[in-house]
């Protein structure tokens, strides 16, 4: 998948990691960047076109599909999270919410756009997961579950979209400097840096990117040594 004169459609593209993805498309080329959000009038890039995109709403999912019919490329970047555990009081309710934004949408998504990028000739799709994809600590449960789901629906998307020749990517990665992460004193790489390491990774073909050394270390880690629960030979 090349950017350049490439179309893509980019959700919660109005600040960080999707802010960042519109900006380095248009600096690599590509022909027309449609940048999502609940409210257009939160899109301020220069060069964009705003488009109303709540991935919530199945009507607003259903008329960008129908407005955005020239997409080559989706980035389903929008995702929320919130902090707690699965013990929590308002864990079920929380849980819901969460996965509504973090998977079903990206579901929802997914589904609306695979016709258009067969149309256009394949293109791809790239979804924003996490390192929390593979470790849930319990400070943010729900998020980390939704991420798990969301992994698993883009190693699915990938084999059911092969036909079509739609490449289907998933990009990991830490703690990012966004809103998202104003809370925490930890490490935190730059939009900029992930979104260029994501946009590399897809245009030499990759299925997935690890976008930190943590997410590198800890991707690893998983597969290093051989899980105990599997039979060992004799």
């Amino acid at each position: 998948m090349k950017i350049e004169n490439a179309v893509v459609l980019v959700t919660g593209a109005n600040r960080g990691v999707g802010l960042a993805f519109a900006r380095e498309l248009l600096a690599r080329g590509a022909r027309k960047v449609y940048a999502g959000a609940r409210d257009p009038a939160a899109i301020t890039q220069s060069g964009v076109e705003a488009l109303r995109l709540d991935v919530n709403s199945p009507e607003d999912v259903a008329a960008a599909a129908a407005l955005a019919s020239d997409v080559t490329l989706v980035i389903n970047n929008a995702g929320i999270a919130q902090p707690g555990g699965f013990l929590a009081a308002d864990s079920e309710d929380v849980a819901r919410r969460i996965f509504e934004t973090n998977f079903f949408a990206v579901l929802r998504m997914s589904k609306a756009f695979a016709p258009i990028l067969k149309a256009n000739g394949g293109g791809a799709l790239l979804n924003v997961l996490s390192i929390a994809s593979w470790v849930n600590g319990g400070e943010l449960a729900a998020y980390s579950a939704s991420k798990s789901a969301a992994w698993s629906l883009t190693n699915a998307l990938r084999n059911e979209l092969a036909p079509q020749k739609t490449q289907v990517l998933g990009l990991h990665m830490a703690y990012v400097d966004t809103d998202l992460t104003r809370g925490f004193d930890v490490p935190k790489s730059s939009p900029e840096e992930i979104v260029k390491r994501a946009l590399d990774g897809l245009e030499s073909g990759v299925d997935e990117v690890l976008a930190d050394e943590l997410t590198l270390q800890v991707k690893h880690g998983m597969t290093a040594a051989r899980p105990s629960y599997l039979p060992q030979a004799s």
